[in-house]
């Protein structure tokens, strides 16, 4: 467990594992911070050295006091490649993580082997942009248990959220006394707000990496569409569905998310020039 200066704030990261092995850096989705990965990293750590990292006003990072823009994130990620001394990394980003590792990507493409997109897209478009909206609106009364139920069912599929009614239950008394704190709620606020701004549309085609993007096809935060568009315009691209899953596959599907990872990072393309 380490920390390091970014823009006068401290940055939580772990990088665990082999130096040996292939370098896989993981970014949080908006409400993930680095323990969220707990469960997946023992299958990660046979074949990868992993790098995560809590993005500012996540986690154990420390919290802003103003807004600011989803770039801020960007410019993180490179500061702290710089720091531990890592040139160039595989990369997974999930929804709000899909995001900064997109225009990190773009930015920084000398820096990335390959990119992975679970549940991303290319802009923050108006429906997800006011869904955010009554995420901040939930906030603000400082009613957890509104927020809790504001923000955790959408990101479930039905079946799953229904099959595991009594595990979400539980996980609501978990959450709400969290989702009551107003320093989280004031750090999700500013989250949230720094990615209406995001668009990177105009940017895809100079893309040269070669990326995998994962559409769940229960998701209704980012649904298929948005996957689609990035598909058409991200040149060396690979798009598949996990079926009957919602924007939290990770969770729902654990073993397909942790193979697609594995396969994808790991097959060298000279096995396949036929």
């Amino acid at each position: 467990m380490s920390s390091f200066k970014f823009k006068g704030k401290n940055v939580f990261y772990q990088l665990d594992g082999n130096i040996n092995k292939p370098k896989l850096l993981i970014l949080n989705g908006i409400m993930m911070s680095t323990k969220s990965w707990e469960p997946f990293m023992e299958s990660w750590l046979e074949r990868f050295q992993v790098l995560r990292v809590d993005f500012l006003d996540q986690g154990q990072s420390d919290k802003m006091t103003e807004n600011y823009e989803q770039d801020i994130q960007t410019e993180l990620l490179i500061s702290l490649l710089d720091e531990i001394k890592i040139n160039k990394v595989n990369v997974v980003g999930i929804s709000y993580g899909g995001a900064v590792a997109l225009a990190f990507a773009i930015k920084h493409q000398s820096r990335v082997n390959r990119l992975m997109l679970f549940n991303s897209n290319a802009y923050t478009n108006p429906l997800l942009k006011d869904i955010g909206r009554s995420w901040i609106k939930a906030g603000q009364t400082r009613d957890g248990s509104l927020y809790y139920k504001t923000t955790i069912p959408i990101i479930y599929s039905p079946s799953y959220y229904e099959n595991k009614i009594e595990w979400m239950q539980n996980r609501e008394k978990v959450l709400t006394p969290i989702f009551s704190d107003p320093i989280f709620l004031d750090a999700m606020e500013r989250l949230t707000l720094s990615a209406e701004s995001f668009d990177v549309r105009e940017e895809l085609d100079e893309l040269e990496i070669e990326t995998m993007i994962i559409t769940a096809d229960e998701d209704f935060l980012t649904p298929k569409k948005d996957q689609e568009y990035l598909a058409k315009h991200i040149k060396n691209s690979h798009w598949m569905t996990i079926p009957g899953v919602g924007h939290a596959s990770m969770y729902e599907n654990p073993m397909i998310f942790t193979s697609l990872i594995t396969g994808f990072f790991l097959v060298k393309n000279s096995q396949y020039n036929i």
